[in-house]
């Protein structure tokens, strides 16, 4: 991997203190790469985890031609020769009728039930009327309707699913599909976080004047639970350099990436950042962004092992905020998912808000769907310390550096919550 000072040696205007987003983004992923190591697990214990390598189909799915719906099979060809059929069987999911077909014969055939040898095509059962043993089939039907082909849904041979694909409920439906038992997942990521700052307590602690219960480790956890990696959690940390020190030595020697809540602003018992630099490497530490302008990303090493950093405001909504716009990404693309950014959507604004340009911006939004398409409005006050604002969003407004203010009506660009958390 190249080093911090070698990435950022190649960026022009490279200002460490007043880092536009993207800028940051672009260095973060120039610094991590997928973890090395996978493991075989059962299938039902996939869920949540990262494929290792292409899964390849042993089989054709489906195995045959088959019905797409209830109906009458029978043959194309005799579609434009008469439109009256007789019935010579019927063919059941999971049990073929076995004959061969006579001139102007069909098949009595359920969804998911084996073609007939020679049909190709087949009529739904709503639009025919039958007669005893006779169907009549009305006019202008189609050869080769209402019929799945052998391999249609996957072909023996082909991937499957593809490396880094995570695995979800239609994955593990597909890959039960295909007869197979085990999958090769790339092992767990390992994200040690810890908090701090002299004025947090921990929950059971009493909480004395002038100090505040640590909500960080808490939303952290879960936002790193929703990734599937594992946590280690090494609790709240005081403001003492000998203190941090050892903190970021243990996580380092047990983690592969380290997050932090506090201690990266411009306050005078603020360490984490000259730590940073003298245990490894630093790459920035302010963003131009609102919320979460202090934010630091480095690599630090302890005897052999070595983690990156991120080290995280310390105000609530921020921490939450830093975390999806940098390090969400960051972690999948180290865990080895392929799909690491969610899509932006647009959506009418429907109250106008008040922005300079300069730094992007992130503002807690609630988006709802109308007659009239996708609107959004703000939650109220955006204070970085506000995190019931959070919880009330559902997405955040994006506003690009060079933007303005924004006026009722206009579109704007958002990211669901749904996905990201």
């Amino acid at each position: 991997m190249p080093s911090l000072a070698d990435i950022t040696r190649a960026l022009p205007d490279y200002k460490p203190g007043d880092l536009p987003v993207d800028t940051a983004r672009h260095i973060v992923a120039s610094c991590i790469k997928p973890l090395e190591g996978s493991e075989l697990l059962p299938l039902q214990a996939c869920l949540g985890r990262i494929l290792a390598a292409d899964l390849l189909s042993p089989i054709n799915v489906p195995a045959h031609d088959n019905a797409a719906m209830d109906g009458y099979a029978v043959r194309g060809t005799e579609l434009a020769e008469g439109l009256d059929f007789t019935i010579a069987g019927t063919a059941m999911a999971g049990t073929p009728w076995p004959g061969r077909l006579q001139t102007q014969q069909c098949v009595r055939i359920m969804t998911g039930a084996v073609m007939p040898t020679g049909c190709d095509t087949v009529i739904m059962q709503e639009v025919v009327v039958v007669e005893g043993n006779r169907v009549r089939v009305p006019a202008h039907q189609k050869t080769g309707q209402n019929r799945r082909l052998a391999g249609e849904d996957l072909q023996a041979g082909k991937p499957a699913l593809h490396a880094g694909k995570k695995i979800g409920p239609a994955e593990l439906g597909l890959v039960a599909s295909l007869g197979i038992a085990q999958l090769e997942v790339r092992r767990r990521l390992r994200v040690a976080i810890f908090s701090s700052g002299d004025e947090l307590r921990s929950l059971g602690e009493t909480l004395d004047e002038g100090c505040i219960y640590d909500s960080n480790r808490y939303t952290l956890t879960g936002l790193l639970q929703g990734l599937g990696v594992e946590v280690i959690d090494l609790g709240v940390v005081r403001d003492r350099p000998e203190d941090l020190e050892a903190a970021m030595r243990t996580a380092c020697t047990q983690a592969d990436a380290i997050i932090t809540s506090g201690g990266v602003s411009v306050g005078e018992a603020d360490f984490t950042r000259a730590l940073m630099a003298r245990l490894g490497e630093v790459a920035f530490w302010t963003i131009a962004m609102k919320p979460g302008r202090p934010f630091a990303f480095g690599r630090i090493r302890s005897g052999a092992s070595s983690a990156v950093l991120f080290g995280l405001p310390g105000n609530p909504v921020a921490v939450m905020v830093t975390f999806l716009v940098f390090v969400r990404e960051a972690l999948l693309h180290m865990a080895g998912a392929s799909d690491t950014r969610p899509p932006l959507i647009s959506a009418i604004c429907d109250s106008p808000i008040k922005k300079s340009p300069g730094r992007t911006e992130y503002q807690r939004g609630i988006l709802s769907a109308t007659a009239d398409g996708l609107h959004v409005r703000v939650t109220g006050a955006q204070g970085s310390g506000i995190l019931r604002s959070m919880s009330e969003a559902n997405c955040l407004i994006v506003l690009a550096p060079d933007q303005g203010s924004v006026s009722a009506g206009q579109a704007v660009p958002a990211w669901l919550f749904e996905g990201l958390l």
